[in-house]
């Protein structure tokens, strides 16, 4: 048979076992959360505590995991996560083995079979993973060679932004490296896609099941390997195809100033509803089809049912878990629908800061970026500070200016007086071509009096006293009182609040493990994305504030809003002064439809932004 019909024929197959398939799959996904949630809070609390630090955020976690304890923690984590999705295909692939007249006797039995072999399976599952990371160790090392060969001599921002020749060439250079990778992979996993049911099914010990597994699949790797690109393939299509449908359906949704709320509501929840659902019906199709696939790989008579697992009740296996997964979806539903409700805030009490001024209609960190947040309302204005040659502290997000003006001059190693000879501001448009680099004593002058001045400390290894140097700035022109800091790196947070302990400093992440309402500071500016109500009360209940960034998209500014944050860091501080208006004319539930309508995926952002990094 040819690979694709044998393919098709498994999902064929599938979807006549969708009930089975869909009942296993949901409900260890259910289980797992259950379980895995708490482990892995235990897993990251063990990883923060063997730093001095409440929480790890960016690059704190990438030196963690680079060390010794760090890389067994993230092994251990990856571990919990591949037991969790090996798991379920496990019990799909035994209930083909040991298939009854009742589904839901099928899934009872095949769950009792999987439980006792727990202990062999988690073994196999690290031994594989153990297999993969050293087949793909090399390979990340080679693409992390070809990035600092090529893509370190100009700050990164450059070569994202223009794409030159180097940054193509690097990207060349990695995509044939992951795609050697990933044909190593195909060919390895095909040669032990049997090592599972060996383990399952025959009593094999783990280490031995990957040779009997390469053994048994001698000269049939290349049609097991076509069928999973063909599997890879369909699953994809099949994703792409409900993707579409839910895109549809976002797209005519009644949003507009005659829609209803209520029925915008209703349309939001359904729409959520069958998203789920059809990802939960794909996801389980998928993972049958690919069961069955191996399983007539594997062969053989199926064997006969073990007597202590023989049905021995009549009480239906899908009664029983269809009951226990409708409370535990009814309870998360009600559980979710009011958390959801009393997040609402229904008085807008955040404030706008204008990211590097207002870097959406001026060239960013300009004068001209500055007063345009100032004209269009703007609470804070946030800029990027670092020190130059001559030991000024100029305003510039980049450690070069090669992004802005395709000039190689680092500043650190460039005096004021050269710097500010570059035009900084013609990228943008033409009209600005007298834009150049600001230094921090004339932005203090521009804003003083008009709006507060929030300064993101900006260290690339050369910084001599960029904080001190600063603090003297802003006591000479008497803004104490009008100023915050932050920055990416923990310890400038922490010597900036020990010379002065009663000015605002907090710190900037995007992502975090651990407790990041613990760190020292006043505040937290985390990435939009990992910002969730339990963050949020967090860090309130500490008495600190949380801003996020950077956040265009007046959907998820009302969003944010709606959650409780202090303060949205945005590219457009007029569009977020038109949403608080709008927002005043809202009552609670319309409030809590455009967070749903966030939610699916609608997105209003008014532009292409070069840049929306802090």
């Amino acid at each position: 048979m040819k690979p694709f019909s044998t393919v098709l024929r498994a999902y064929a197959e599938a979807r006549t076992r969708w009930r089975l398939f869909l009942t296993v799959h949901v409900s260890l996904r259910l289980l797992a959360l259950a379980l895995i949630a708490p482990l892995m809070g235990a897993l990251v609390n063990l990883a923060v505590s063997f730093s001095s630090q409440s929480a790890l955020t960016d690059q704190d976690i990438a030196l963690f995991i680079l060390s010794p304890i760090g890389f067994v923690l993230s092994l251990v984590v990856a571990s919990i996560v591949l037991v969790a999705a090996v798991a379920t295909f496990a019990v799909m692939a035994s209930a083909l083995r040991y298939e009854q007249a009742s589904q839901w006797q099928t899934a009872r039995i095949a769950l009792v079979t999987v439980v006792r072999r727990l202990y062999p399976l988690a073994v196999f599952i690290g031994l594989l993973l153990l297999r993969i990371l050293l087949l793909a160790a090399p390979f990340a090392i080679a693409a992390g060679l070809v990035a600092l060969w090529l893509l370190t001599e100009f700050d990164i921002n450059y070569y994202l932004t223009y794409h030159p020749p180097a940054f193509k060439l690097a990207v060349g250079l990695i995509g044939v490296i992951a795609v050697v990778l990933a044909l190593l992979l195909l060919q390895r996993l095909s040669a032990w896609a049997l090592a599972l049911h060996l383990v399952l099914f025959d009593g094999q010990s783990p280490r031995k099941s990957f040779a009997m597994s390469a053994e048994r699949m001698r000269g049939h790797h290349l049609k097991l390997q076509i069928e999973l690109v063909v599997w890879i393939a369909m699953r994809a299509a099949l994703a792409a195809g409900l993707a579409v449908v839910a895109g549809g359906m976002i797209a005519w949704m009644p949003v507009g100033a005659g829609a209803g709320m209520l029925q915008v509501l209703f349309v939001a929840v359904l729409i959520m509803l069958l998203w789920l659902v059809g990802d939960a019906v794909l996801s389980a199709l998928a993972l049958g089809a690919l069961a069955l696939i191996l399983d007539r790989h594997f062969g053989g008579e199926h064997p006969p049912l073990p007597d202590d697992l023989r049905p021995k009740t009549r009480m239906r296996f899908g009664v029983l878990g269809g009951g226990v997964i409708a409370v535990v979806l009814g309870g998360i539903s009600l559980w979710l629908g009011q958390a959801l409700f009393d997040a609402v805030q229904t008085e807008d009490k955040v404030e706008i800061i204008a990211h590097r001024g207002a870097a959406g209609s001026r060239p960013e960190n300009t004068t001209a970026a500055i007063e345009e947040a100032l004209v269009q309302g703007t609470d804070w204005v946030e800029i990027d500070v670092q020190e130059s040659a001559d030991g000024q502290i100029v305003v510039m997000h980049d450690a070069d200016l090669m992004k802005l003006a395709k000039t190689n001059l680092q500043i650190h190693a460039t005096s004021t007086t050269d710097l500010q000879e570059v035009d900084i501001g013609s990228w943008y448009d033409p009209l600005y071509a007298d834009e150049r680099i600001p230094l921090l004593s004339e932005v203090l002058a521009q804003v003083k009096g008009r709006a507060k001045l929030l300064i993101e400390f900006k260290h690339y290894g050369y910084d001599v006293d960029l904080e001190g140097r600063t603090v003297q700035l802003i006591e000479a022109v008497d803004m104490a009182d009008q100023i915050a800091f932050m920055s990416l790196k923990y310890e400038s947070v922490q010597k900036a609040k020990n010379l002065r302990p009663d000015w605002r400093a907090g710190i900037l992440a995007a992502t975090a493990v651990g407790n990041l309402a613990g760190l020292e500071g006043d505040f937290a500016a985390v990435r939009a994305e990992i910002a969730s109500p339990g963050l949020i009360s967090s860090v309130h209940a500490v008495g600190k504030d949380l801003y996020v960034w950077t956040v265009n998209d007046p959907l998820q500014m009302s969003k944010m809003i709606s959650m409780g944050v202090d303060g949205l860091i945005t590219d457009e501080p007029g569009l977020a002064r038109e949403v608080l208006r709008v927002r005043a004319g809202l009552n609670t539930p319309e409030r809590m439809v455009l967070w749903l309508v966030e939610e699916l995926g609608l997105d209003l952002t008014p532009g292409e932004y070069r840049d929306v990094s802090p």
